[in-house]
């Protein structure tokens, strides 16, 4: 485990290898393995491959285009619409993108009672416990992954070509990695850790 995670990298360039769909049950029961709250276990997991992949690419793009030419989503983030763009390159090639929703979200647009949102937090949090579980799992099989947020640009779109109940939270990109990069820089224990007694 612990050379899993000092090992795994965000991988953006993959092989056209394909993944078995074995490979792809283990990385994804891993990620129901995580620990949720209240055990709610509030998680499903869209897995996109082939012709679907090409339609849910179409959709993607369609969201950039309306971030780009208005009724923007999120109007203060432009100078990230290029990122996302070059994201949606990324999962054209890798062979495997996995969604993952909530369906027990109320959305990002919904209005929420303070309950409601602490309920949402909490299973966000059980999300990513989920997400870097399927990583991690992912690394121990030689196999590559990109966790990715850019999908809010086109959550709109991306939501209605789901057609799926609840809240889409990510995209996990999948494949053979066609690169070795370097561990990026990290802030030290001492940067990030108070200690008190």
């Amino acid at each position: 485990m612990i050379s899993a995670i000092y090992d795994r990298r965000s991988i953006r360039k993959f092989s056209d290898t394909p993944i078995s769909r074995q490979d792809i049950t283990d990385i994804i029961e891993s990620g129901t393995k995580a620990p949720s709250s209240k055990n709610r276990q509030p998680w499903k997991y869209i897995v996109i491959q082939g012709k679907s992949k090409e339609e849910m690419l179409k959709a993607f793009r369609q969201g950039i285009a309306r971030e780009e030419n208005g009724n923007p989503l999120l109007p203060r983030s432009r100078q990230h619409l290029a990122a996302a763009k070059h994201t949606v390159d990324i999962m054209e090639k890798a062979p495997v993108i996995v969604f993952v929703v909530n369906p027990l979200g109320k959305g990002v647009l919904a209005e929420l009672t303070p309950e409601e949102r602490i309920y949402e937090i909490c299973n966000i949090q059980s999300l990513s416990a989920s997400i870097q579980n399927m990583l991690l799992a992912a690394t121990e099989k030689g196999i590559g992954s990109l966790w990715i947020c850019d999908i809010y640009f086109a959550y709109t779109e991306l939501c209605q070509w789901l057609n799926s109940e609840g809240e889409l939270v990510a995209a996990i990109a999948f494949g053979y990695p066609d690169e070795l990069p370097k561990e990026r820089p990290r802030k030290s224990v001492e940067d990030v850790v108070e200690w008190r007694s």
